[in-house]
């Protein structure tokens, strides 16, 4: 119960990660927040965690975001682990034929929406003088993907954020570190495969599980996983640090 009574503040709570995170921080202890866009789709996937706090929010709205920080201090009092996990990969298109308005969409969810959350958790975590953040990036943070510009540049500026953000709370013994996964077993990875090819998602499944030195995808358990680790006291010293969890593939690039 390495989680007991500690608040955990968990935005994307309603899709494969963020509810696998969820269950993973319950089963040790921890007291829930759980944000998410449709209040409907959090429900659903958090119908076995009856007593977390479910909020529903836009964290691309600042005032959403303000609203959910508070919502959670009033509730539990403190926020003691924030996974700054919601974000969307947008549609796939070569750059040249890319929209401003999807470029917008997924900016707004995958860089305003994790630098507001930054913003309002960080400042209750500096009055307490504690707290551990977790964001969500991406393989695509540090490589490109063709036909995914939007989001392999919204990835790169959450590693970038990640850092600045760990320098920044570290004087107030906060620490906050990144996850980068590959390609995980969630409805987000099905919604890349049909980009990929429409009607040819079982065929782009065989190369993209190719292309992965352990041969397959990540389950949604194995990237919370490293999430608990890395909010708990295991990782003290850890902090302003980019985890890929990629089976493999940083071992094929520089």
């Amino acid at each position: 119960m390495q989680f007991k009574d500690k608040v955990v503040l968990i935005t994307g709570a309603a899709g494969g990660i963020g509810i696998a995170a969820a269950r993973q921080f319950a089963a040790e202890g921890a007291k829930l927040a759980l944000v998410d866009l449709s209040m409907d789709a959090l429900k659903a996937a958090a119908a076995d965690l009856p007593d977390a706090l479910l909020l529903s929010a836009n964290v691309a709205q600042e005032e959403d975001t303000k609203s959910y920080v508070e919502q959670t201090v009033a509730k539990f009092g403190r926020i003691d682990v924030f996974f700054n996990n919601a974000g969307i990969n947008g549609d796939f298109k070569p750059i040249t034929e890319q929209t401003i308005e999807n470029w917008q969409r997924v900016l707004n969810v995958n860089v305003i929406g994790a630098f507001l959350g930054l913003k309002y958790v960080l400042a209750v975590m500096q009055g307490q003088k504690s707290g551990v953040v977790v964001n969500t990036a991406s393989n695509g943070g540090t490589l490109g993907a063709p036909n995914m510009s939007a989001y392999v540049a919204s990835k790169h500026a959450m590693v970038g954020l990640n850092k600045t953000a760990a320098l920044e709370a570290a004087p107030f013994g906060i620490r906050v570190n990144a996850v980068a996964p590959s390609g995980v077993d969630t409805a987000m990875i099905r919604s890349i495969e049909s980009n990929a090819a429409k009607g040819h998602e079982d065929e782009v499944r065989k190369k993209f599980h190719e292309a992965v030195p352990l041969g397959r995808y990540a389950t949604a358990d194995e990237i919370a996983d490293l999430v608990l680790f890395l909010a708990s006291d295991k990782a003290s010293f850890i902090s302003g640090a980019y985890y890929r969890i990629d089976g493999g593939g940083a071992a094929m690039s520089a």
